[in-house]
């Protein structure tokens, strides 16, 4: 079974070697790495070529990048990763052991954990360890070819939210989803609020649009509820729980700012 893992980028310099080389440094025999770049200018499309087995430009953003890189690359399976991401060595060999013992699944999660510089970054650290196994968070990365591609592949009309677009898509086709064991580590850098906040500001006018496609279900949860059932492990390290909270009080301003300013582009209350 040959698995492709699709990398969208976008000067991605700073993690993309460490991305790449755990690919390739899978021990399933059967790995195909797949980057698809945005006009970088840091030199990540010179590591892409290094690096990857197929590395191309496409855009405009990622949700086409992925797709992209769903229609050339050749593996049965795809696996789509961010370029911040590193995999442990089994990921790959996992994906298609779970695959080949059960033909009825069609896509898999991989779990996440965090690593970075920083006191914000231990916050997010404690924070994702947090929604490891929540339902509301957690979503499908590796997906069989026939499976991704019945589905249409990603939303290229959502820039953020899309990853939300996708599992409910999933959801309701009836795609079978499992877990593999192995992990993912997200590198978060050094976290800084300024840089948060306008991501977030970004990202909420995506959102906006995302709750407008999805306004006749309602079914969508945007509060991470997983960070109020664990009381005891927030309590276990309240230094971390007050920073936590700050850095996601700045995370819910900058969305609600984006949210406002989609509405003011749109003439829409």
């Amino acid at each position: 079974m040959k698995i492709s893992f699709v990398v969208p980028t976008r000067n991605s310099a700073r993690t993309l070697e460490s991305c790449l080389g755990s690919l390739r440094g899978q021990t399933h025999p059967e790995v195909e790495v797949v980057v698809i770049d945005n006009g970088s200018t840091d030199g990540t499309a010179e590591i892409g070529s290094r690096l990857a087995h197929i590395c191309e430009q496409w855009g405009p953003e990622r949700s086409a990048q992925r797709n992209r890189g769903t229609a050339v690359s050749t593996g049965d399976v795809v696996v789509f990763i961010d370029s911040d991401m590193v995999l442990e060595p089994h990921v790959a060999a996992e994906i298609a052991a779970q695959f080949t013992a059960d033909s009825k699944l069609g896509a898999l999660i991989i779990p996440e954990r965090s690593f970075g510089e920083g006191f914000l970054a231990r916050c997010r650290e404690m924070e994702k360890s947090l929604y490891v196994g929540d339902p509301g968070v957690e979503a499908a990365r590796a997906f069989r070819r026939p499976v991704i591609e019945k589905l249409g592949g990603w939303n290229e009309a959502l820039t953020a939210a899309e990853d939300w677009d996708l599992a409910d898509r999933t959801r309701a086709a009836g795609v079978v989803v499992g877990r593999i064991a192995a992990w993912i580590w997200h590198d978060e850098g050094r976290i800084k609020l300024r840089a948060t906040f306008a991501k977030k500001r970004y990202y909420g006018r995506w959102i906006d649009q995302y709750v407008r496609m999805h306004a006749d279900t309602g079914k969508r949860k945007f509060v991470r509820t997983s960070l109020l059932k664990q009381p005891t492990r927030l309590l276990r390290h309240p230094v971390l729980t007050v920073g936590l909270a700050t850095l996601k009080l700045t995370e819910a301003g900058g969305l609600l700012l984006g949210v406002r300013d989609s509405r003011a582009a749109q003439g829409t209350p």
